[in-house]
């Protein structure tokens, strides 16, 4: 009898200090939350640099006032560090597009902003997350575009920069600087999306998802699969996930004002917790079953809170699973792709040539040339010679793209004086 009224003592003891050591978890993580709303950092603390490199940071006309989300402190740089390259007369209300560049994806990046303002018609800014050497690359081939369309854009390049304490683990999951996309600016709402990215419709139309957003809604994503049978999340995932097939990062629309003071519901703590302090703890306790970094972290937060999330059509996210195996994106059937993913580096080998046909008839278009003659004709013809999966749905790529053609040259024609 005494040795089970040890063994019972010692299981108590042992569930009693593991209950402390969550509540003290709690409790810290409470208060390190509490100290970033109501301290300011020092400009060295915030950024993880030295004083020495805030000050060459300054000294750039690459880097912009860029506010993250985990900083408070509004003196990371003085304000003649604001090098905004927006023309004075811009609207007040652009449409803000966030995008991550690193390595080699300078020309990829620019042929995607390049789809973006040829078809839109309200003002853009973009907000350029690149490393270093690629800044000048940027300005240069921005800058040097017809003034027609650099008068449609701004502009801001910023450096990659994680939270301090964490830079090297969240440098190292996934690609490198993928998971930038979870420390995006101090906007109120920002549409996200990977360089491999093209539109081919405006981009203010998908834009138009916020006003769609109910009161509980903070993020809008399309499906990482339609057919579950292909699915990869609900064959392989070690995580949760969301629905039944997962979510895809690589288009995301995000309020960010509600992202940063909403609450959410988790799997860490018996309460829920802000972004801020939900993201690090999620990685280190699934550091070890995430495969796809950030966006399965992303999954894994909503999973947990589905009515946070508003699930977008396929069309809004096509990508080569889609119709490699056979077309499974209805939507795309009925009214085309608008906005084309060519995630896997499509765009750039031969194992899906329609994907690549239409990366490069936007790449080698003049921004002042003929977008019929010089853009969509070639483009057709190119989609004949595909006899894949993917080309046989040929249609999907060019039925919504025709139609922003057709705008773009009616522009076009508006603008040009008629010659007497």
């Amino acid at each position: 009898m005494r040795r089970y009224l040890r063994v019972l003592f010692v299981c108590t003891l042992l569930v009693f200090c593991s209950l402390l050591y969550i509540f003290n978890q709690l409790v810290s993580s409470l208060e390190r939350a509490d100290r970033r709303e109501r301290a300011p950092r020092t400009r060295a603390a915030d950024t993880g640099l030295s004083e020495h490199a805030q000050d060459d940071r300054c000294g750039s006309d690459s880097v912009t006032h860029w506010e993250p989300y985990w900083r408070i402190s509004r003196d990371v740089c003085p304000n003649h560090c604001v090098t905004d390259s927006a023309p004075r007369s811009a609207p007040q209300d652009p449409v803000e597009l966030a995008v991550v560049a690193c390595g080699s994806r300078l020309e990829e990046t620019l042929v995607m902003l390049k789809s973006a303002v040829l078809f839109s018609h309200r003002h853009l800014r973009f907000h350029i997350f690149a490393e270093d050497d690629l800044h000048a690359g940027f300005r240069q081939e921005l800058e040097s575009w017809p003034q027609r369309f650099r008068s449609k854009f701004s502009y801001s390049v910023y450096p990659i920069v994680f939270p301090s304490e964490n830079a090297r683990e969240w440098k190292r999951l996934f690609k490198p600087c993928a998971s930038q996309r979870l420390f995006l600016p101090q906007v109120d709402s920002v549409l996200y999306v990977d360089t491999d990215v093209l539109f081919l419709r405006p981009l203010e139309d998908v834009w138009s998802f916020l006003s769609r957003f109910n009161s509980s809604q903070v993020a809008a994503m399309s499906p990482e699969h339609e057919e579950p049978r292909i699915g990869w999340y609900n064959r392989f995932a070690r995580h949760p996930y969301y629905g039944k097939t997962g979510v895809n990062s690589g288009v995301m629309l995000m309020n960010m004002t509600r992202i940063r003071h909403r609450l959410f519901k988790n799997d860490l703590a018996a309460v829920d917790l802000k972004w801020a302090d939900l993201l690090m703890p999620l990685l280190h306790k699934y550091k070890l079953n995430i495969t796809w970094g950030d966006q399965d972290l992303l999954n894994i937060i909503f999973h947990y809170n589905p009515e946070s999330l508003l699930l977008m059509e396929c069309v809004w996210n096509y990508r080569p699973d889609h119709c490699i195996y056979g077309s499974n994106c209805i939507s795309a059937e009925h009214s085309g792709v608008y906005i084309l993913h060519g995630n896997r580096g499509v765009y750039h080998d031969d194992k899906q040539p329609a994907f690549r046909a239409v990366y490069d008839a936007i790449k080698q278009f003049p921004l002042d040339g003929d977008p019929l003659a010089g853009l969509l004709v070639p483009l057709e013809e190119n989609l004949k010679s595909d006899h894949s999966y993917c080309g046989r749905s040929r249609l999907v790529f060019t039925k919504r793209l025709r139609e922003s053609v057709t705008q773009l040259q009616e522009e076009q024609e508006r603008s040009t004086p008629a010659e007497v």
